[in-house]
């Protein structure tokens, strides 16, 4: 896979990353259900065997365990993995979620986290959220200082809008944001993306098949099916309206899958990539067959014809995949995690 560079870093990236979140397991707020040590643990090495370079997850996920798993399935990778991680959502001895952008909370999340991965240095930083939206400058005059300190390489930022990009600007420079960005959830081409395309700042989009839904083994009967501790039974694109909109998006991915040999989700990927100013795509990886399914996600034959198809079929439902702000700045629909 050829390798893009991250913003302004020295960062050269797979265009597909692995991604943590699943990797947190069970029995947190926001968990996609269980999910097996061993399983995310084959699953990292075998990405690594395919090439990809860098994994993305966050100390929220599974309250600290995502990264502990991380760090187990690099204990012999050589070479090592980018590790990108973030911060700001904190927890208490009960499990119960808060967000905190104050100096010595970020700096204490930093050392736990480097911890949790064993690394001297985290690659990539990034505050996971903006809230409380008051305590954004003190946030990140942390994070320039942890990148002064060696403690991490460069700085990136989150689920931002782009007022609170300009904000944080002007502070230190921003490497890269992450933003959800999908088939169904297009809101980040209104702003964040062609504000970061123009500011050389990079763009990692996550959930490019919407926590699943675009993965291909999505129904009505097994969204219907989600154990009550999945999160995903509170999102709207998994409820109705949203839902038959969401499935018909789907037939058109799975008949294009066919003409072309590809899967479903490998096709939803492939659209997110198709933007020239993403750098890359966290992709939830479950298990190592997953992996290889999505491989040739990145030279997928687009041509114009085959896009106005798609464009077609997301017309009359345009409105419901975008989510606006006040003063015309877009904000992402999903769970704060």
């Amino acid at each position: 896979m050829k390798r893009r560079r991250l913003g302004n870093s020295n960062l050269w990236i797979t265009p597909i990353g692995v991604g943590g979140w699943a990797m947190g397991g069970g029995g947190w707020k926001y968990a996609l259900g269980p999910q097996d040590d061993r399983q995310s643990i084959a699953t990292i090495k075998r990405a690594l065997e395919a090439g990809i370079n860098w994994i993305d997850t966050a100390a929220l996920y599974g309250l600290g365990h995502s990264e502990e798993v991380v760090a187990k399935a690099l204990e012999d990778a050589r070479p090592r993995p980018y590790i990108f991680t973030k911060c700001s959502r904190v927890w208490d001895e009960r499990g119960v979620i808060f967000s905190c952008l104050k100096r010595e909370s970020i700096m204490r999340e930093a050392e736990a986290s480097l911890r949790r991965l064993r690394v001297e240095c985290i690659d990539l930083y990034q505050i996971h959220w903006p809230w409380p939206d008051e305590q954004l400058e003190e946030g990140w005059g942390a994070m320039a200082d942890l990148q002064r300190q060696g403690k991490v390489r460069w700085i990136g930022v989150s689920n931002f809008t782009v007022p609170q990009l300009r904000r944080v600007q002007r502070i230190a420079p921003v490497t890269s944001v992450q933003t959800p960005y999908s088939l169904v959830a297009r809101a980040a081409e209104q702003a964040v993306i062609p504000f970061a395309a123009k500011s050389g700042i990079g763009v990692i989009t996550y959930s490019p098949m919407r926590s699943g839904l675009l993965s291909g083994s999505m129904s009505r009967e097994v969204v219907a099916a989600l154990p009550s501790n999945d999160c995903r039974r509170e999102l709207a694109d998994f409820k109705e309206p949203l839902l038959s909109r969401n499935l018909q998006i789907v037939e058109l991915l799975s008949d294009i899958g066919r003409r072309y040999g590809r899967s479903v989700g490998e096709v939803a990927v492939a659209w997110v990539l198709r933007n020239r100013a993403v750098t890359g795509a966290v992709v939830g990886f479950r298990k190592p067959q997953h992996v290889d399914e999505m491989l040739n996600a990145v030279s997928f034959p687009w041509d114009s014809t085959l896009l106005r198809e798609i464009e077609r079929c997301l017309d009359g439902s345009r409105g419901l995949a975008l989510g606006t702000a006040s003063g015309g700045d877009t904000v992402p629909c999903v769970p704060p995690c």
